[in-house]
């Protein structure tokens, strides 16, 4: 057995000491308070390598062909999630039917869906099904202030589903760079940490310029497109914080209206909108899948007082988080 295969999908428990390792990468988000292990429902946690490899510098990309693991257990991936891991599923052919966050998602091959870290994912491939699993450490890009980090942010804000025409050069040019990276992968030839990311970054800036001509992301090179990535970007790190949107403007350097403007061109909402969605996101995260009180959650959002909380939720969704988390439903939308 290639020993390489075995490590994507090493799961942290509450009694294993990898546990150590999705609890400091939980550091800095501002959360407080958090449940006891037992009181949270059974999402199992998985990394890259496990816990000694972390720190290790070439282990930040991992590859492997879709039928390795799923054939094994009925082409059937269950629900879970990767702490501080980006992930892009491949489907050269065949039929991938995915949850993301309570979001459905059916895509038939070709075609390639971008799943971001911690979202709750579950994969359901249809038998024969050919295609790659890439997994990239989230750290790859961070410190890049490149037009690779910025197509990265675009593509991992979300989870994003490009779909491909057989007859289009850029499904055959997106194929032959999983099977370089694939390649590198296995050979771990002298230099394979660089031209493993140069290909990687190569394989993310495609499938973003794909993505801008299908009108996915709106023209990436735009001053507004970039302008609103940035925003996500920002709020991403911030979101928990509460903060206005005259921060994120002061921060971007741009005045709350520019902010505004760019929000509304390329997503059609207000900057506010943004950074309340994404608050939102988190809370129905922690409603479906923690079983602790919801006050002890709003303290966790950041809700200095757990009313407030409430009616942020119900304004938000409709209901109260009582009868959402009753449902036991995070709202299937479309992607």
């Amino acid at each position: 057995m290639d020993e390489a295969t075995s490590f994507l999908y090493f799961s942290f428990t509450p009694e294993n000491p990898g546990d150590r390792v999705a609890a400091q990468n939980r550091k800095g988000t501002g959360k407080t308070g958090a449940a006891p292990a037992a009181a949270r429902k059974s999402i199992p946690v998985f990394s890259l390598y496990g816990e000694e490899a972390v720190q290790r510098a070439g282990d930040f990309v991992h590859i492997e062909d879709i039928r390795t693991r799923s054939e094994r257990y009925g082409w059937l991936i269950g629900s879970h999630r990767h702490h501080g891991l980006l992930q892009v599923v491949f489907v050269r052919c065949g039929r991938l039917e995915a949850q993301i966050d309570g979001r459905d998602i059916v895509l038939k091959g070709p075609g390639l869906i971008t799943v971001p870290p911690s979202a709750v994912h579950e994969f359901r491939f249809s038998p024969e099904t050919e295609g790659k699993v890439l997994t990239i450490a989230q750290t790859l890009f961070s410190a890049r202030r490149d037009r690779a980090e910025q197509f990265t942010t675009a593509l991992f804000a979300a989870p994003r589903v490009v779909r491909l025409r057989r007859a289009d050069p850029n499904a055959a040019r997106i194929g032959a760079l999983f099977d370089q990276i694939e390649a590198e992968f296995r050979e771990r030839a002298a230099g394979a940490a660089d031209m493993l990311e140069w290909l990687v970054a190569a394989l993310l800036l495609l499938v973003a310029r794909v993505r801008a001509a299908d009108r996915a992301l709106g023209a990436a090179g735009s001053a507004d497109a970039d302008l609103f990535q940035r925003l996500r970007a920002l709020v991403e790190a911030h979101y928990l914080e509460h903060r206005p949107v005259t921060f994120y403007a002061e921060a971007l350097g741009v005045g709350p209206g520019r902010l505004n403007r760019a929000c509304r061109a390329a997503a059609n909402r207000s900057a506010f909108d943004v950074i309340q969605e994404r608050l939102l996101l988190e809370a129905r995260r922690k409603l479906t899948y923690i079983a602790a009180p919801v006050s002890l959650l709003a303290y966790e959002l950041g809700f200095e007082d757990p009313a407030y909380f409430w009616r942020f939720f119900r304004r938000r969704t409709g209901l109260t988080p009582k009868e959402f988390r009753s449902r036991g439903w995070m709202g299937r939308e479309p992607v």
